[in-house]
């Protein structure tokens, strides 16, 4: 049987984390207690995550010429991801700073570098994009309608941070995957106006569909998953863990979905495994490096 297949276009950095008691305030130095140099950026993550997950997994992405691009690329490679197509540029490999304090809560600042070179022609010139798409917000508008138009079979559109896309490009995610303040900001780009910051899920989970999207995962942390198909919205539970650090998660969550949903699994199934998936990761720090390898307790 023929592996299934999962390509992401999308972002690699270096993520610099520094672990602290507490964030610091506006204007404030807080001292750390360590920090990492690791892998990261949210389409190298998601990428290790659907190779993890079992598919035969092809990043797409630029990185520099500098030393960082290969801390960006090892844990890839050594996954067995695909890097062929990985463009080498003249533009600094990207960086994302990330602040973890001791309730695993994160701020994170992204220098996007040679990310910023993924744009409509770097896709386009990339060939062709085969199996499941998934693609994130951290690289250029152009580039991810690009991808989209190049699709050979459904995306997963994971539009964070979220960025401005034409109505079209939105409407063709099949999921589109956010958290809960992306889904607002998503609903609020197909609509034209602002919505309430308590509107429940549920109710944009609906207006998004009742707009075209096919279908829609809206995932809320610790209170699990809300999947959003047809006329049904209907929310999966999280796993009960002792979370250390959620950077990464949702890409693990996301990564993780488009793997299961390559295998062949609905929706609904696929996003109960990434739930499962997404709560390894949390266990540990770091993103990459919290991802679970091996996939006998999920």
């Amino acid at each position: 049987m023929q592996q299934p297949q999962v390509t992401i276009v999308g972002s690699s950095n270096v993520d610099i984390t520094a672990l602290m008691n507490r964030l610091p305030s506006p204007g404030e130095t807080v001292l750390a207690d360590s920090y990492q140099l690791t892998s990261g950026g949210k389409g190298a993550n998601q990428a290790l995550a659907a190779a993890l997950a079992g598919a035969r997994t092809e990043f797409i992405g630029a990185v520099g010429r500098d030393l960082n691009a290969q801390i960006a690329l090892e844990q890839l490679d050594a996954a067995g991801v695909v890097l062929e197509r990985v463009a080498r540029v003249e533009a600094n490999t990207g960086v994302a700073i990330i602040q973890v304090d001791a309730a695993a809560e994160n701020c994170i600042a992204v220098v996007s570098g040679a990310n910023a070179g993924v744009d409509a022609k770097a896709v386009r010139d990339a060939g062709a994009l085969h199996g499941i798409l998934v693609l994130q917000g951290e690289i250029p508008a152009s580039g991810i309608a690009a991808a989209i138009d190049a699709a050979e079979e459904r995306v997963v559109l994971n539009l964070a941070p979220v960025i401005e896309l034409q109505r079209q490009y939105l409407l063709a995610a099949n999921p589109l995957v956010a958290n809960e303040h992306e889904a607002a900001l998503i609903l609020a780009q197909l609509d034209g106006a602002q919505h309430p910051i308590d509107e429940p899920e549920e109710t944009i989970a609906a207006k998004l569909l009742a707009h075209g999207i096919a279908s829609v995962v809206i995932t809320l942390g610790a209170n699990g998953c809300l999947v959003a198909e047809g006329d049904q919205v209907q929310q999966l539970p999280a796993v009960k863990v002792a979370a250390v650090d959620t950077t990464g998660a949702g890409d693990a969550f996301t990564g993780a979905l488009a793997a299961r949903l390559a295998a062949g699994d609905g929706l609904e199934q696929a996003a109960e495994f990434a739930g499962k998936f997404a709560a390894m990761s949390v266990q540990g720090h770091g993103a990459q490096a919290s991802y679970p390898r091996s996939l006998d307790t999920i």
